[in-house]
């Protein structure tokens, strides 16, 4: 257990695979909820500058409220990049008002609840399709073959994308994470990979404009974003819309196996537990782990100094296990009635746009998964990526009673 802050080093890729990183977590949230960490050398500089690690719940949503002093147009990636690199990196999310706002205006009314629940038939027939493809089989990998298939689908339908090129752009939305596991290679293999998928989105609008048709990216292409901006919001729907919601599903079964009676109230009676179960699964999954803001002036958070220039990063995973505001934080409760986790972030103009599509995906996939396969279950050890930015799932073995 970690009892001195010189022991937790959040920008050590170590720290993030250590037994008792929530004790950590719990730690800084006790004693020191707005600590300074060092940074190591990056592939820009000799040393990263340093940052502010914020860690409870309340500053979280705090400074997610405040973009006048916590701007994201200087980044929201813990290293600092070049601001070229940053902008192509993360598009619209390193953006602040008012060209935030003017390119969150054109897309929003394409996520927001009304939009979503006119789709809810067709992520239905998606995730039907998906578990028929496996269910005589009588085991799968779940994270590859119906958490991120879902999401994958779902995404690409939205955007037109070619059911040819699905598997191609899936590859490149795993390889485009700059702090993600060793095994989908560097940040210049990232890098890489956001460029090509940023060029094919870029491709996919200018057919759009030759060829016009109801899907999103010809709504993007009517709207007048200009090619940059629009290939670059294709790549940041693709990374975010497919990896997170992926991850959730995939730690939803996960904790479901781990806590059976807990899977046992949701199978009684769905229907009544289905938004607290989402919640829950949402809540203790937290597939962003952070993102960065950046002081425009001095200011304080929970009694630090924060001087303008010094980048403060928001860490959601641990603000969704803050003990002053969750009962048994540490527990998986399908029944919690009080939620207000900050996996979609912690309000303000960058709280995520996918929220209502990612939620309307979890219900849905659970649902088909209850009533097709009612006894899936996790056979083996997970594996899990060793991320310091995105908790993922790379495989997860499970079993289930095969049926025709």
């Amino acid at each position: 257990m970690q009892s001195r802050t010189s022991d937790i080093r959040l920008s050590d890729p170590s720290f993030w695979q250590r037994p008792d990183r929530e004790e950590g977590f719990a730690f800084l949230r006790r004693e020191r909820p707005v600590h300074w960490q060092e940074e190591p050398p990056t592939i820009w500089s000799e040393g990263g500058r340093g940052y502010w690690a914020v860690t409870r719940h309340g500053n979280v949503r705090e400074a997610s409220r405040r973009p006048d002093v916590f701007a994201s147009g200087h980044g929201t990636e813990l290293f600092d990049l070049p601001a070229d690199v940053a902008r192509t990196y993360s598009g619209m999310l390193n953006m602040d008002a008012p060209e935030h706002t003017a390119m969150r205006t054109i897309v929003n009314a394409v996520f927001s609840a009304r939009r979503v629940a006119t789709l809810a038939q067709d992520v239905r027939r998606r995730a039907r399709a998906i578990i028929d493809d496996v269910s005589e089989r009588g085991a799968c990998d779940f994270a590859v073959e119906i958490a991120d298939a879902l999401p994958l689908a779902v995404i690409c339908d939205l955007m037109g994308v070619p059911e040819a090129d699905r598997q191609a752009i899936r590859r490149l939305s795993q390889a485009s994470h700059p702090l993600g596991d060793p095994e989908f290679g560097t940040f210049d293999d990232a890098y890489r990979a956001v460029g090509e998928l940023i060029e094919y989105g870029k491709a996919l609008l200018r057919e759009r404009l030759e060829r016009p048709s109801d899907d999103l990216g010809a709504v993007l292409s009517a709207a007048g974003i200009d090619e940059d901006d629009g290939g670059t919001f294709f790549e940041l729907l693709i990374t975010a819309g497919i990896d997170t919601t992926g991850a959730a599903i995939a730690h939803g079964l996960l904790a479901l196996t781990e806590n059976p009676d807990q899977r046992a109230r949701w199978q009684a009676d769905f229907g009544r537990l289905e938004v607290s179960a989402t919640e829950e699964i949402l809540r203790w999954s937290t597939p962003v782990v952070h993102f960065r803001r950046t002081a425009t002036a001095d200011t304080e958070l929970a009694g630090a100094p924060i001087a303008a220039g010094d980048k403060v990063v928001l860490f959601y995973n641990s603000a969704n296990r803050d003990e002053t505001v969750f009962e048994a934080p540490g527990r998986f409760d399908v029944t919690r009635r009080h939620n207000p986790h900050v996996t979609f972030g912690g309000g303000g103009p960058h709280f995520c746009l996918g929220a209502h599509l990612a939620r309307l995906e979890l219900k849905t996939v659970f649902r088909e998964l209850f009533e097709h396969l009612p006894d899936i279950a996790v056979s083996d050890t997970p594996v899990l990526m060793h991320s310091m930015f995105f908790n993922g799932v790379k495989s997860l073995p499970c079993e289930f009673t095969p049926r025709s």
